[in-house]
Parts: structure tokens; sequence; C-alpha cells
């Protein structure tokens, strides 16, 4: 496991040189969540091994690569670089202007992988196609997208006009743009402003610009937990209430037409199966009217316990539904 690990530190050196060119000894070491002395070392063993690696002493000084020096991907298995093939998202990267870009790195990587890797590698991306996407869904017009993408990787103030669905404040925003999320086929901005950091639908975002000003990350900020606890905070704030229901197997089945959320919910309040395999277990809605409305795609495979007012509810909508198709003799009897 040692050698492993110094095997891969030594990779991560080279590439983060190669990358980002001079490194000070303290900023290699919290990369690498290493001590400045085990830096040290490794940069040693990386010298041993014949990679021009020099420093420059005093103040301002680091480590970096000789001029001109590159080295191939020999660090990579098979597996490893066919998840680097596996990895690019082409409708995303062409939402983002980037299309043309990520063809030219896939044809990079792959003359820099070793000729054994090669092979593996090109057939990923021939076999396989990640589409972000859902299902019956548009594909949102996104025209500002590669503007935002470029103010988030530049670190500079972005100036927008932001205008969703039923809103009439069109006034030109100024925001810290701290990241894109991609999030089942839509883009979102996460970005700060004068009070908090928000979330932003990128199809909504018009007029965007880059300033000139730019902006200085929050220190803690973690654009992954920040997106994790944003998802669960919104799916806890949506759905404020619930319905105590029993569930045929059928209707377990068929829950996952309500939502991942729902069915999460749905398992961790599940009790034992009776005899005929039906559970009792507590569902989250959004509120009574839309309750009913998910409730009734489950069909007969769903008992509303209660609340009351949710069972009552629910049995007249289904009063009325039955109602409509009745037989048309029938109808005319009455």
């Amino acid at each position: 496991m040692g050698s492993k690990m110094l095997a891969s530190r030594l990779l991560s050196i080279l590439m983060l040189l190669q990358t980002r060119g001079r490194m000070s000894a303290t900023q290699l070491a919290a990369e690498l969540e290493v001590t400045v002395r085990t830096v040290h070392r490794d940069i040693d063993q990386l010298s041993a091994a014949g990679v021009p690696v020099y420093a420059d002493r005093g103040r301002n000084g680091g480590f970096q690569l000789q001029d001109g020096y590159r080295t191939m991907l020999t660090g990579l298995n098979q597996s490893e670089a066919e998840t680097l093939f596996l990895a690019g998202l082409p409708g995303p990267a062409a939402q983002m202007g980037l299309a043309d870009v990520l063809s030219t790195v896939r044809l990079k990587l792959l003359a820099a992988l070793p000729s054994n890797i090669q092979p593996g590698a090109e057939r990923i991306a021939e076999r396989f196609h990640l589409d972000a996407g859902g299902w019956f869904h548009s594909v949102d017009q996104l025209p500002s997208l590669p503007v935002i993408a470029h103010a988030v990787w530049s670190e500079r103030m972005l100036k927008m006009r932001y205008h969703p669905s039923g809103e009439t404040d069109v006034r030109m925003r100024k925001v810290a743009p701290l990241g894109l999320v991609l999030k089942s086929g839509v883009w979102y901005l996460v970005a700060q402003n004068s009070r908090s950091i928000c979330t932003y639908r990128a199809a909504h975002i018009h007029d965007a610009e880059i300033g000139d000003e730019t902006f200085i990350r929050p220190k803690q900020f973690d654009l992954v937990a920040h997106w994790e606890k944003s998802v669960r905070d919104y799916e806890a704030s949506v759905y404020l209430d619930y319905a105590d229901v029993r569930l045929s197997p059928i209707g377990l089945k068929r829950l996952s037409l309500l939502g991942p959320y729902v069915t999460s919910s749905a398992s961790k309040t599940a009790g034992k199966p009776d005899r005929k395999g039906w559970i009792r277990c507590r569902l989250p809605i959004e509120s009574m009217e839309f309750g009913i409305r998910e409730l009734l795609r489950l069909g007969d495979q769903v008992v509303v316990i209660g609340p009351p007012a949710l069972r009552a509810q629910l049995a007249q909508t289904a009063e009325r539904i039955a109602k409509l198709h009745r037989p048309r003799s029938a109808m005319r009897e009455h």
C-alpha cells in the first residue's frame, strides 16, 4: 500500500507542476495533504528518477519543471483511461460553447496515452454515450451559458438580468459566480450576491456580461457540499405535508413515479408487510391538492389512512371520476 501511495503522490506532484507551473513546497503540501518535509523527499525522488525538476530559492521560490518538459500519461491504467473518455458530455459541452475544445482535448489525450491503452479508450468513446437530459424535456435555450462559464472560470463579477417565469423584476444584477451545476439536464448558476449565496437557473439569465471587477471566493466554500445541502433543503421546503398510506406490492413498485425523495421516505418509514404483502408507510407531499394528484397515479394499489382531510378529499375526487366514467345508460337512468 505504501509504495502505491508514494507512486500516486509522485505522479500528482508531476502533474501539478506540469499544469500549474512553479509551486512552493507549502502549496504542494496543502494540495496533497502531507507535510512540507514529505514534499521535499518526494521532489528528491523525482529528481533521482530523471525528472527535470529544480528549485528556485528565496521567499518567492518554489519547484518547477524544466521548460518544455512534458510527460506521457503513463500513470494511467486501462480503467482510468477508459473512465476519462467516458466522462465527456458532448451535449453540455456544446451548450457551454466548448464542443470543439472537448474534441481537441480528447484527441490530445488519446495521443498522449501509451499505445497499449489507446484501443480500450477508443472503444469506450465509440460504445458509450452519456445523455444528461431527462425524458420528454426540451433542451433549454442557453445563449448566456458560455458567458457565465467564462465568468466562473476567470473569477470576475457577472452582470445579468434574471427573470424566471412570472417574475416582472428584470433589473440588472451583479453577482460573484461561484460555480455551475448540471442537474438532470438543467444548468444552474451558484452565485453570491450582496446578501447570500443563491441559485439561478441558467435558462432564465439574460443579457449576461462579464465585468472588469474580480472577486475573492469564500475560503470555506465547497461547491459540491453547498449543492448537496441546497438540494436537501429544497426538498424539505417543498414537501411540507404528509400522507399515511398502505401500499400493495404493485403500489410499492409504482412509487418510483413519485420521485426518489418520496421513495426514500417510504423506505425509511415502512413497516412489516402483512399476509398479502401490503405495507404501511408515510409519504411526503407538497400540499393536499398536489398529494391527491400524485396518489391517484398509484390507482387502486394505495389506501390513504390519514390525515382524515386528505382521505376524505381523495374519496370525493374518486367519486367524481367514477361519475364521469359511468356507462351512458346508467347516466340516463339517473
